[in-house]
């Protein structure tokens, strides 16, 4: 008996090894902390990559959104994509968000980004677009005036199932506490295809849903081609938004669950041990 329960220990230790040397394999560092590269920049009424104003760039190791140059914001919403494709993952971010909003900016956007899952590439936007079609992870600072969840959720032509509900409404908050001043928060993004997606903060499950589809508004100017209404979305580009109020992001990693999708149990595992991880 003593000798059966060592050997037990023994392979899950070893299996325990195993996950950890491949979960280490699996990070992918999305922002290097030095430059933008890998990273294409879209602003409403620009060309492709052309970062008007600076909107987007490295500052003290930081990927920093600011308006310094800006003499107002007129609408110009940005966002900076990844130009590598995902499907299925674990995304991590941490952010704060500094400073004053840009003037002009809308009331809505005080204190307000957030980061873009399977979204449309860069390039498949029209000069005019405001934002991509996508899931948009929402993230929000507090007002330091009564409950702003942060990690909601927005649907930029776009819709997704809750309890077996296709959900229409443009936002849907989760149940993250508050965070108010210029605190670091850890947000975090499991992505399982055209399956469920969760959304984390601080280790805690905040929101839960499935079937990211392609649908509803809250898009201007995009290609009617690529409004493909009740397509899933499976895969997609991941982007971090420019919408007035200054925010940094010191991390933006991401693990690849792509390999382990065709074996349940070892992607149970694996996003066990994710969660485990600090």
């Amino acid at each position: 008996m003593i000798k059966m329960k060592l050997l037990m220990t023994a392979a899950l230790a070893l299996s325990c090894g195993v996950l950890s040397a491949q979960s280490k394999k699996g990070w992918q560092q999305l922002f290097n902390g030095k430059d933008l590269k890998n990273w294409d920049i879209k602003i409403t009424g620009h060309p492709l990559n052309d970062n008007n104003g600076n909107t987007f760039r490295v500052q003290d190791g930081m990927l920093t959104v600011g308006y310094e140059s800006y003499a107002a914001f007129n609408e110009q919403y940005g966002h900076i994509f990844h130009k590598k494709k995902f499907s299925s993952y674990l995304l991590v971010m941490e952010y704060r968000f500094i400073g004053d909003q840009v003037k002009g900016g809308p009331g809505w956007a005080f204190r307000n980004s957030g980061a873009m899952i399977h979204s449309q590439p860069a390039a498949s936007m029209t000069r005019d677009q405001d934002f991509p079609v996508s899931i948009e992870v929402q993230l929000l600072g507090g007002s330091g005036k009564g409950r702003r969840s942060t990690a909601n959720l927005c649907t930029p032509g776009t819709n997704v199932v809750m309890n077996d509900k296709l959900i229409t409404a443009h936002c849907v908050d989760s149940k993250s506490k508050t965070y108010d001043g210029d605190v670091w928060v850890r947000a975090e993004v499991l992505v399982l295809g055209d399956s469920i997606v969760k959304h984390i903060v601080e280790g805690d499950t905040v929101l839960v849903y499935e079937k990211p589809q392609i649908g509803g508004g809250n898009v201007s100017h995009v290609d009617p081609a690529y409004k493909q209404d009740g397509k899933l979305l499976s895969e997609g580009y991941i982007a971090l938004q420019s919408e007035s109020h200054p925010v940094q992001y010191r991390k933006v990693e991401l693990f690849d669950l792509a390999p382990y999708r065709k074996d349940p149990k070892k992607l149970e595992k694996v996003i066990a041990e994710l969660q485990r991880r600090k």
